[in-house]
C-alpha cells in the first residue's frame, strides 16, 4: 500500500484513514478530529478490520485526551472514561477495540501523579507503541506462517486480513507478501465475502496491486475449489480468539473451515495475540454483532434485490470452531491443539 491505513498527524490533532467503503473505486483519505466522527468510522466499516480498529482507538482515545479541560487527574479521568466508553460501544466483537481502549485508560491510571499535559504525552507515546507493536507482529505472523508453506501453494483466504486491516502487512496476508518478496509465487484464491464484499473490494485490489496471482470467486465455489485440488491451506484473520480454540470471524468463515476439514486441507487462523480473549471461555461467549438488513438487500444494487419488508439474518461474524482450526498462528508462536489460550 502506497499510504498508511490509520496514521496519526499530531500537529493537526487529526487521525488519517483511507475510507474502506470507497475501495477499490475510489482512494479517499478522511481525515477526523471529533469523537462522533471516530465513533462513525469504527461504526460504519471507514476503518476496519481488528488490529487496524486497536491502532485506530489509541489515536482516538489520545485526540480525545488532548481535548479535555481539567487541572487534576480526577477530574481528566472522569472524562477521558466517558470518550474511551462511547468509542467502545461503536463495536462489539472485536476485541482489538477494548484492547487498546483499555492499554490506554491503564497508562493514564499510571500517570496518575503527574499533571494532565503530563498524561497527555504519555498517552501519545503508548498510542504510538501500539501502532509499532502491531507492524512488527503482523511481520512476525508471516514469519511464522510461512515455515507451513511452500512454493507454489494455493492459497484461500476469506474477507480481507490484509494491509487494509492492520498497519502493515496484514495478517493472514502477512505470509502472502513475504512469500511473494521471496519468490514463492503462491496462487492466492479471494472469496468475495458476502454481504460487505471485503475480499472482493479490497483484498483482491490490494494483493493485485502487489503484482500477486491473485483469483477472486464468490463464497458459494469455496467448496468446487477445494475439490479440484487447487488449494493447499486456507489462511484467515480473526476478531476474537476464546480460551478454548474457537474463534470468531467474518461471516462465512466456519463454512470454510467445515469445507476444508471434509477435503483434509490444512484451516489456518493468524492473529496477534492481542486477539485472545482468555475471559471468553468458548466461542458461544462472544458476542456477535448484528448489522442492518440493507446492507444484505440493496447495497450494491441499483434497485432492492429481495422482496420489500423482507425479515433478514445478518451477522457481522461467525464462530470457528477450535476442532476445525489446523493451528493458531500468532507473533508468539503457532498454537496446535488442544487450544489453551
Amino acid at each position: 500500500m502506497s499510504c498508511e491505513t490509520v496514521a496519526l498527524d499530531d500537529a493537526a490533532k487529526q487521525i488519517v484513514i483511507i475510507d474502506q467503503t470507497k475501495l477499490p473505486e475510489e482512494t479517499r483519505m478522511l481525515r477526523l478530529s471529533t469523537i462522533d466522527e471516530f465513533y462513525t468510522a469504527i461504526y460504519l466499516l471507514q476503518v476496519r478490520g481488528a488490529p487496524a480498529i486497536g491502532v485506530f482507538a489509541a489515536f482516538a482515545a489520545y485526540l480525545c485526551a488532548c481535548g479535555i479541560k481539567a487541572d487534576d487527574y480526577e477530574g481528566f479521568i472522569t472524562e477521558f472514561d466517558k470518550c474511551i466508553t462511547y468509542i467502545n460501544s461503536s463495536r462489539p466483537t472485536a476485541v482489538n477495540l477494548s484492547w487498546a481502549l483499555r492499554r490506554m485508560r491503564d497508562t493514564a491510571a499510571a500517570h496518575s501523579d503527574e499533571a494532565v499535559d503530563g498524561i497527555i504525552d504519555a498517552l501519545r507515546e503508548e498510542a504510538l507503541l501500539i501502532r509499532r507493536e502491531d507492524e512488527e507482529a503482523c511481520r512476525a505472523i508471516g514469519e511464522n506462517a510461512l515455515t507451513l508453506l511452500r512454493p507454489g501453494f494455493g492459497l484461500l483466504t476469506h474477507c480481507n486480513a490484509g494491509s487494509l486491516a492492520t498497519s502493515r502487512y496484514g495478517t493472514a496476508t502477512a505470509a502472502m507478501y513475504l512469500g511473494h518478496e521471496r519468490g514463492y509465487d503462491f496462487h492466492i484464491y479471494c472469496d468475495e465475502t458476502r454481504p460487505l464484499l471485503q475480499g472482493a473490494r479490497l483484498t483482491a485490489y490490494e494483493l493485485a496491486n502487489a503484482g500477486m496471482d491473485v483469483t477472486l470467486q464468490c463464497d458459494n465455489m469455496a467448496g468446487a475449489l477445494m475439490a479440484s485440488g487447487k488449494i493447499d491451506a486456507v489462511l484467515v484473520g480473526c476478531d476474537r480468539v476464546a480460551a478454548n480454540g474457537d474463534t470468531a470471524n467474518k461471516i462465512g468463515t466456519s463454512v470454510v473451515a467445515v469445507l476444508a476439514k471434509h477435503y483434509n486441507i490444512p484451516f489456518y487462523v493468524c492473529g496477534p495475540m492481542s486477539t485472545i480473549d482468555s475471559s471468553i471461555a468458548c466461542g458461544a461467549d462472544i458476542p456477535i454483532e448484528q448489522r442492518k438488513p440493507e446492507e444484505v438487500t440493496d447495497m450494491w444494487y441499483t434497485h432492492p434485490m429481495a422482496p420489500k419488508g423482507i425479515k433478514v439474518f445478518n451477522p457481522a461474524f461467525d464462530v470457528t470452531d477450535h476442532s476445525l482450526i489446523t493451528a493458531i498462528i500468532t507473533e508468539k508462536g503457532i498454537f496446535y491443539p488442544p487450544y489453551s489460550l
